[in-house]
């Protein structure tokens, strides 16, 4: 009984989390647990408790009498980020195009060849990136850098990841998304790599992250038209 309440929990965090991910409530917004426990089908308990593991884990802020928020994206934090993204990850593909060896070679073609033949988007959900194609992306830019030798740097940009990975999904229906050639983006770096001509990969893979960053932004700024709402620094 106890495993199949444990089990229950972790289905409602999952597709909590889902949900978030896939802009069923976008940065800023609050995540009412009422409407939560009538879309899961479960106790309020249940969903208080399932919202507090994920502030606990980052992913959604507990505010004391205000209840449980997605984190609001503002463009400055956005741009910080991104900022030091490109400092961290293009030190991190330096030190891997000059310390990898021939196996991280080998994986990392393997890697991109996954990416490459996985469906970024699907029929069934054609506004959102599939989970199958996000692994492969986290996987594909993980081994980028995996050879630099720097294990914290690389954690640090693991970290990176994941606080930008809400925003990134949250922009995915956006039409700069849709039409972006990422395929090629991924496709070019893998040669500058591949080509041991850091200068060229850093500057690709910084590239990559800007347009993304300028994505999200667009994305917010879209929103914040269409709900009639002035246009701020802080989006």
């Amino acid at each position: 009984m106890a495993t199949e309440q444990t089990s229950k929990r972790r289905h409602v965090i999952d597709a909590i989390r889902a949900d978030v991910l896939n802009g069923v409530w976008p940065p800023g917004s609050r995540v009412p647990p009422g409407e939560l426990a009538e879309r899961y089908a479960t106790s309020t308990t249940v969903i208080r408790e399932a919202l507090t593991r994920l502030a606990g884990e980052n992913f959604l802020v507990s505010e004391p009498n205000r209840g449980f928020f997605v984190p609001a994206l503002t463009d400055g934090g956005l741009t910080d980020i991104t900022d030091v993204r490109c400092l961290i990850e293009g030190r991190a593909i330096e030190l891997a195009i000059e310390r990898g060896g021939v196996q991280w070679e080998g994986e990392l073609i393997a890697a991109h060849h996954l990416l490459a033949r996985t469906p970024r988007r699907t029929e069934d959900d054609p506004a959102h990136t599939s989970p199958e194609w996000l692994t492969a992306h986290r996987a594909f830019h993980e081994k980028l850098i995996e050879a630099c030798g720097v294990p914290s740097l690389c954690s640090f940009a693991r970290q990176l990841t994941n606080a930008t990975e809400l925003f990134r999904r949250w922009s995915a229906p956006d039409a700069g998304a849709r039409a972006r050639d990422v395929e090629k983006e991924h496709r070019d770096i893998l040669d500058a790599v591949l080509a041991r001509d850091a200068p060229t990969a850093v500057a690709l893979l910084q590239a990559h992250f800007q347009r993304t960053s300028d994505i999200v932004l667009h994305r917010a700024q879209q929103q914040q038209r269409e709900a009639g709402a002035p246009i701020q620094s802080n989006v």
